[in-house]
């Protein structure tokens, strides 16, 4: 059996810490005993880009706010699809997170953080979208493994009803608040619509394959 090799440790402003291991050919990011992510499943982060961007349709040079940079599966997905004249602003609030991506896991990264239409800020994700004043065409949350604050106290804030807020005023007309999470929560849903999202839940599977877990994404479009 092959062991698992830590490679490094991040601190995390309010929380745990986060480890970074190799097990093979595979990386994982650990928080605690929870693993938070690894490169074996990408299928539901990857969907967060895509279907957001479906949703969104032809648009004019068009704003994604992402935030957590995690892994960078969304990030290589939503490249993938949106157009030369789009803008992506990648929140990251843990800078060991982008050296990972650069290090020792950048056969995974595949040059996605240097495409001109990127921009990384190492600051909170709940600043960027207090910052961004009705500028985003779309912003995707995957910083926690739910409307939770999993990864540190703090995250609860962008879920709670003055977050909402917030992310509904850093929207432009019809923009899109998509939210990923290991599994669904009836209360926040309710407390989508009851910010004047229009709410669609949507059951993903997590490896790209279409097997695994059952993850959920929340589409809120801005009324």
């Amino acid at each position: 059996m092959t062991p698992r090799e830590l490679l490094d440790t991040a601190p995390v402003p309010g929380g745990p810490p986060l480890r970074l291991f190799r097990h093979g050919r595979d990386h994982i990011i650990m928080l605690d005993r929870n693993e938070l992510m690894n490169t074996r499943m990408s299928g539901s982060e990857e969907a967060l880009a895509t279907m957001t961007i479906t949703r969104l349709g032809k648009r004019p040079a068009p704003h994604l706010l992402i935030g957590g940079y995690g892994m960078g599966f969304t990030l290589r997905a939503a490249l993938a699809v949106l157009p030369a004249d789009a803008r992506v602003t990648v929140a990251e609030l843990v800078p060991q997170i982008i050296d990972w991506a650069r290090g020792p896991m950048a056969e995974l990264t595949a040059g996605c953080l240097d495409d001109p239409r990127v921009r990384v800020e190492l600051r909170d994700v709940a600043a960027a979208i207090l910052a961004a004043r009705g500028g985003c065409d779309a912003i995707l949350l995957d910083v926690d493994n739910g409307p939770d604050g999993v990864v540190r106290d703090a995250n609860d804030r962008l879920y709670t009803v003055a977050g909402l807020a917030a992310a509904r005023a850093a929207l432009r007309p019809s923009g899109i608040l998509a939210v990923w999470s290991a599994g669904d929560d009836p209360a926040f849903t309710r407390r989508l619509k009851d910010a004047g999202f229009a709410v669609e839940e949507v059951a993903v599977r997590a490896r790209s394959n279409g097997k695994g877990p059952r993850h959920v994404i929340w589409f809120a479009t801005k009324r």
